[in-house]
């Protein structure tokens, strides 16, 4: 069994409160938009991350990690991007190849807003974490936490922090 924090858009914000969840996790996964370095930096420290660099990410970040990150963990095909829309209105950049070869786990980040929902018509779990950062027009900061045993996504629960300030 494998506990996963999974984050976006940071802007370049990290703090003790995210770091807080970073221990408790075994891996860290981040869907964009991670601003500057020091914030993926700051995570490496503690834990192994999985990210991919979002729409306002520089060179440096674009340099270390992917635009699209597709692994397994335990059983369970994962793919994260940093915009990949939402069942029934995926993004023209991930929608044919997720027609074409579905994962089981989609995760994007982007719009701040935190959703998980099935693709009943793909069999995929889609989640986007919301927004860990201050930057955007979220008033919650959020992210998610779950564990992955075998092909079993469990243990979902969803981390609030107080309004940004």
């Amino acid at each position: 069994m494998i506990k996963i924090l999974l984050l976006s858009d940071t802007h370049s914000y990290i703090d003790e409160d995210i770091l807080k969840y970073v221990k408790e996790a075994d891996e860290v996964w981040h869907a964009g938009d991670i601003g500057d370095i020091v914030v993926t930096d700051a995570i490496k420290k503690i834990k192994p991350i999985k990210a991919v660099y979002g729409n306002i990410d520089n060179s440096i970040i674009r340099s270390e990690f992917p635009e699209h990150n597709r692994f397994m963990c335990e059983d369970v095909d994962v793919w994260i991007t940093h915009i990949g829309g939402y069942p029934k209105a995926y993004d023209v950049r991930v929608r044919e190849a997720i027609q074409k070869s579905p994962p089981k786990l989609f995760i994007c980040g982007h719009s701040h807003i935190l959703k998980v929902m099935p693709d009943k018509s793909l069999n995929l779990l889609h989640m986007n974490p919301g927004a860990a950062g201050k930057h955007g027009f979220h008033k919650i900061r959020t992210m998610l936490r779950f564990t992955i045993d075998g092909s079993k996504i469990d243990n979902l629960e969803v981390i609030e922090f107080n309004k940004r300030h």
